[in-house]
């Protein structure tokens, strides 16, 4: 199977969630945060730093449990603005 190249736009978006998941993890262990989320540390960091930015829905609803954010805020973040 070969994968579609991602835009440019699903890069920022990508980079978008993982800062915004860098933030709410705050002081918590990015082992801590995965094992909660029922991923590997690995995943979180890919995510984390934009080397994975179209996580599956499950592994971002997972994650946004553990951190206590809610996937309507994951949507608002992440959401980009086109320009205009």
């Amino acid at each position: 199977m070969v994968r579609t190249p991602l835009t440019p736009e699903e890069r920022e978006r990508g980079e978008r969630l993982g800062r915004l998941l860098r933030e709410a993890r705050a002081g918590r262990s990015m082992a801590e945060v995965a094992a909660a989320a029922g991923i590997s540390a690995e995943t979180l960091r890919k995510i984390e730093t934009g080397r994975a930015p179209t996580p599956a829905f499950f592994t971002v609803a997972a994650l946004a449990g553990a951190l206590g954010l809610s996937l309507d805020a994951l949507v608002v973040h992440c959401a980009l603005v086109p320009a205009g």
